[in-house]
Order: structure tokens, then sequence, then C-alpha cells
């Protein structure tokens, strides 16, 4: 980290987020889709580290593949809030990047929320949660909901947010090698963009599923092959705009018994979802 550092703060979490599922019910006259989503979070993710100085500057301390320093979320994150706050305080951030990319697992979107919501406290800017939220907003439509930090049924573009209480069982994610292009997911003709509503007492009955599956695994068979195999063993689904996958399992035991059998092709991990953020854990510390 940065020698200049008035203070050093290590180990916020970045968790990764999985979509319980997607569908989408229009699309407004900018272009947003508007959707219908329940969002949970895992506790696996990314790391970052700030090391506070008064030189005004932000910067990048480590080099993330095929991420300018100007184009990541993180950068960007830290100057809005500057920017927003007028203050004079500088930061040097470091990710520890541990989540894939483009794969719909919220990985850029948890760094700039962890990065506005680390920054507010450790810069003593005095932001509220929904504040930083629609800073957040400017960012990505997922930013939202890793700053608010509970699980939540998501609509509107993926803003308009309302708890909800999930169960909390053990995931496999299985992780396909491709990258999924978001934008070209979501300008796809095929696309369903009429889903009929519905409400979140029927997603707890078992309704929903996820709208861009279909056209990922057209355009990705990796995703479709991998997508086969793990509904060998529970049911499967893809989440966000993939490539990512996931299967719930009652215990780690069992969902390590299945990343066991992964075939060496795909890569995956198991983990634990979670109805609360661990970045709100890390703040509650931070701020004692």
């Amino acid at each position: 980290m940065s020698e200049d550092a008035l203070v050093t703060s290590r180990d916020w979490p970045a968790p990764a987020k999985i979509n319980r599922f997607l569908h989408i019910t229009g699309r407004r006259e900018d272009g947003y889709h508007l959707l219908q989503t329940v969002f949970q979070f895992l506790d696996v993710g990314d790391r970052l580290s700030f090391a506070i100085d008064n030189r005004a500057a932000v910067r990048r301390l480590n080099r993330l593949e095929g991420v300018s320093e100007e184009q990541d979320l993180v950068v960007r994150a830290a100057r809005l809030l500057q920017a927003e706050s007028g203050t004079g305080q500088g930061v040097a951030i470091e990710v520890d990047k541990r989540l894939p990319m483009g794969g719909g697992l919220g990985g850029g979107s948890s760094d700039a929320a962890t990065t506005l919501v680390a920054l507010n406290c450790l810069w003593q800017l005095g932001f509220s949660a929904a504040e930083l939220a629609r800073l957040g907003l400017s960012l990505g439509a997922d930013v939202p909901i890793f700053v608010e930090g509970y699980a939540a049924w998501a609509e509107g573009v993926g803003e308009e947010l309302t708890p909800v209480e999930l169960d909390e069982p053990w995931f496999l994610v299985v992780i396909p090698p491709v990258k999924v292009e978001t934008g070209v997911i979501f300008g796809a003709a095929e696309l369903t963009r009429d889903c009929q509503p519905i409400t979140i007492r029927d997603f707890l009955a078992g309704e929903g599923g996820n709208v861009c599956e279909t056209v990922v695994c057209k355009a990705y068979p990796e995703v479709e092959k991998a997508l086969q195999w793990l509904k060998g063993y529970a049911p499967a689904r893809m989440t966000g705009t993939g490539a990512c996958l996931f299967a719930p399992f009652a215990s780690r035991e069992e969902a390590q018994a299945v990343f066991e059998q992964l075939p060496e092709r795909w890569q995956g991990f198991v983990a634990r979802g979670l109805n609360r953020s661990p970045l709100q854990a890390r703040l509650e510390r931070a701020e004692l």
C-alpha cells in the first residue's frame, strides 16, 4: 500500500451476488430494461484495501487484466464520491480480484459499492446508505443492492428494493470458461422482454426463471453444457446475464461432493447464500 498513507484499512469484502430469478417486464424509453429479480449474497467475493492520504488523488495500485484505471468502477466510484462530497482527501486502492468478470456475479458493481461504503466511512463524509445507493446507481444498476446490503426483491432497473427473507442454502457455483457481455445479451432480438409481472409471494411459491438463459446458452454452447451437467444434481439456474450457474444444496458437504465431480474444463466454488452482506458487518467493525 501507499507509503504516504495517513490511514490504511484492509480487508473490505465485495461479495458476489446471485439472481435467484430474473424476468424482464418491459423497456424504458432510454433503452434500460425493466426487471423483476431477487438478489442474494454469497459468502465469497473480492477484497479491497484503502490507503487514505491528503493528496486528493485516486489511484488503483494493482493491474486488472483488460480494465484500464479510467474504466475501473472502483476508481470511478471513488472519484464520484470525492466530487460529490468536495473532500480534499485521496486514496490508493488495491483490489484482490477473486470473482470472474462477465460471470453475472456482480463483481464490478460490488467492488464499486464497497468503495463507496468504505470511503464514506474512512473519509468521514456522513452520507446515508440511500445517498450512496443513489450515487451508485449512476455507475450501474446492481450497485445499490450491494450498498444497501440485504437480500432483496428488485424492480425498476434493479434499484427499487424490497427486503426479503430467503432460505440460505449452500450453493455450488460453476464458472464456464467464457465471458458474457451484458450489453450483447440485453440487445439480443430474441430476448423475452414482456414477462407478466409476478409477486414476491409467487416467487416464494416457486415461480420465476431467468429469461436470459436461453439467449446465453444459444450464444455460448459451453454455458449450455455446464447448465445441463449441473441440472443432473440439483435445480440449476444461470445468474444475471451469465455465464455463471448455481444450484442449491442442503449442506456444504452435499455441495462439495458435487463440486469434486466438476469436469476439469470448468471452474467453480461452494458458497453459502446470505441475506445480509458481509460488507455490513465489516462497516460496523470499522465504526466501533
